[in-house]
């Protein structure tokens, strides 16, 4: 059974950082795409960020390219996502998301079949 598990939000003033963990289980990972999404009161999920699990190359959406930065460590089973120079705008619950070799793009929700629980980021002006 496919367990992933966020920590590490909380509350942060504009311009500071936060490193969101998420602890993935269950599985052999090395086929997977991981991303992270998030979504505020009101609005759809967005697409955040993701990366092939056993590759190099990242993605991420447009509001957050410059800022945020995926990356894994294989030996924790274990996907971040640092985030600096926050914006109230950034804030949301955010969600780690696992997804099995598909056709769709890896910055769409239906391309992932495992979600974790989501973890809040509030960010203040």
């Amino acid at each position: 059974q496919v367990q992933l598990v966020e920590s590490g939000g909380g509350l942060v003033q504009a311009g500071g950082s936060l490193r969101l963990s998420c602890a993935a289980s269950g599985r052999t990972f090395s086929s997977y795409k991981m991303g992270w999404f998030r979504q505020a009161p009101g609005k759809e999920r967005e697409f955040v960020a993701a990366m092939h699990w056993s590759g190099e190359n990242t993605y991420y959406g447009d509001s957050v390219k410059g800022r945020f930065t995926i990356s894994r460590d294989n030996a924790k089973n274990t996907v971040y996502l640092q985030m600096n120079s926050l914006k109230p705008e950034d804030t949301a619950v955010y969600y780690c998301a696992a997804a099995r070799p598909t056709y769709y793009s890896i910055n769409t929700v239906r391309a992932y079949d495992y979600w974790g629980q989501g973890t809040q980021v509030t960010v203040s002006s």
